[in-house]
């Protein structure tokens, strides 16, 4: 079986970045947000239990989810955000493991925003790969990408995982802060290295 490496970060963390590098150097990248963001879209898989576990004021004109209203919903009430985990998750579970079982020999990088919030994860990969920086660096890069305000980027920092969490699950950190592209890549090669990727 090939390595498997579950990658990692909070929002604005530059995850993404890493994932694109290390899918360039040959490896099998599998986006379980991406997964779980067609789930979600019209004639997802997520949308008839959605439907039925919210209602249709959770489903925009399209077929999507509401993404905008449903996201106030579960930063205000647990249990919704726990609802909502319970349809999307399974969904992104299966589905990852079946594209993750495409890969042949190819090391599996598996991008997961929310890999140690969800507790399996840790199980299922060889090693645990966090993308690092400051908050205050997460909150300008996703005002800059998103134009989200600062309430709503706090408000999902929040959410997460804190800093020191993912930390102490990593067992390797990609410290993406003051480094241009190039150094970035840099760091991303010498970890794929000793890490066999």
């Amino acid at each position: 079986m090939s390595i498997r490496v579950g990658l990692t970060g909070g929002i604005g963390s530059g995850k993404s970045t890493v994932a694109r590098h290390l899918e360039a150097r040959g490896a099998w990248v599998v986006d379980a947000d991406a997964i779980a963001k067609a789930a979600t879209a019209p004639l997802g898989a997520a949308i008839p239990s959605i439907l039925e576990a919210f209602g249709s004021e959770y489903v925009a004109a399209d077929g999507s989810m509401d993404r905008q209203r449903m996201r106030a919903r579960v930063f205000q009430d647990p249990s919704a955000k726990l609802k909502l985990e319970s349809i999307i998750h399974p969904i992104v579970s299966q589905q990852t493991m079946a594209m993750a079982a495409q890969a042949g020999l190819r090391p599996v990088v598996f991008d997961v925003p929310l890999l140690v919030e969800s507790g399996h994860w840790l199980h299922k990969v060889d090693w645990v790969w966090v993308v690092d920086c400051q908050p205050e660096t997460q909150v300008r890069r996703v005002q800059e990408r998103s134009g989200w305000s600062r309430d709503s980027i706090e408000a999902v920092i929040g959410q997460q995982a804190s800093r020191e969490q993912r930390l102490a699950a990593a067992d390797a950190v990609v410290f993406n802060e003051g480094v241009n592209l190039q150094e970035l890549h840099s760091l991303i090669d010498d970890l794929a290295v000793r890490f066999g990727l």
